[in-house]
């Protein structure tokens, strides 16, 4: 989140925030947007049990009730319509939209999940690539559909994995490739050249039948 709002403030930048939206009144991100001077709104889910807060785990340990989710998903709707935003973009935002809210928003709603899907969707993708002692892992930009991580892919990038590694090790890689990928993708839908269209995601006119795999730049050599 933070990497998506300093680059929107680039003088060739084809995007602004305009909102960043929690489930956790207490979530950081929400103290760091306020401080890059964004508008910020915390929506809190009750659930069934009465607990506050919500996560892709507790939600399976808590769901809520059909009626209590429609109810949060038109509160979380009216704060996004409120703006009018062009695209959302989730960015550690765990909650699982309903198949009504991301209808609404079809198209526009654009996730990273940190695996190179289809491999490893759900929690707990960098233990999974670790127990399966992985050559690679990495993480996917996606267009958001119904079905959890299922989306449409857009872009990927691959990071080695390490003999030594452990889940922090390789998170903290993964996470480096996501603050570069993520952007991009942002940026090619902001300038027109990234769509969702009949299930598929089109990139310069052309049917994405694989994702964009993102290469490291080369490092400058020294003088």
């Amino acid at each position: 989140m933070r990497t998506l709002v300093e680059q929107s403030g680039m003088p060739d930048a084809p995007y602004r925030v305009a909102l960043v939206l929690s489930d956790k009144p207490d979530a950081p991100g929400l103290t760091i947007a306020r401080d890059l001077g964004i508008a910020t709104r915390a929506i809190a889910a009750v659930k069934a049990i009465g607990t506050i807060g919500a996560s892709e785990a507790n939600e399976a340990a808590s769901p809520m009730t059909p009626a209590a989710r429609e109810a949060y998903d038109e509160r979380l709707a009216a704060a996004i319509d409120a703006h009018a935003p062009s695209l959302i973009v989730l960015a550690g935002f765990m909650r699982i939209l309903s198949a009504k809210f991301v209808e609404r928003y079809a198209g526009r709603i654009l996730n990273i999940h940190p695996s190179l899907l289809p491999k490893y969707p759900g929690l707990h993708t960098h233990r999974k690539a670790l127990a399966a002692r992985d050559a690679e892992h990495g993480a996917t930009v996606h267009f958001v559909t119904a079905e959890l991580d299922g989306g449409p892919p857009v872009i990927q990038a691959r990071v080695p994995v390490k003999r030594d590694d452990d889940e922090a090790a390789l998170a903290e890689r993964v996470q480096a490739v996501e603050h570069r990928i993520y952007p991009m993708a942002v940026r090619w839908f902001c300038e027109g050249r990234l769509r969702c269209e009949g299930r598929h995601a089109w990139f310069d006119g052309r049917r994405l039948e694989t994702p964009v795999m993102y290469e490291d730049p080369a490092p400058a050599r020294s003088q």
